[in-house]
């Protein structure tokens, strides 16, 4: 939930990824990444799955969820 001094709550948000934006169905300031786990400020978010409903804290991260083959080590 957004006020005008940015979104309220603490803790963990539950958030709904829509195309191109999300809603915060529950206040927190921040989601975590699915990937790593690393915590996302949501106003840092900007990597998420609309299918899968999930977000991501970096480009890398999405690459790995999606294409998980392509980062086996090598040797």
């Amino acid at each position: 939930m957004l006020n005008k001094f940015g979104f309220s709550g603490s803790g963990e948000a539950q958030v709904q990824y829509l195309d191109g934006d999300f809603r915060v169905i529950s206040p927190g300031t921040y989601v975590r990444c699915a990937v790593t786990g690393e915590q996302i400020p949501l106003d840092e978010l900007k990597y998420w799955s609309v299918d899968l409903k999930e977000p991501y804290a970096t480009p890398e991260a999405v690459l790995k969820r999606h294409y998980p083959g392509a980062f086996q080590p090598k040797g």
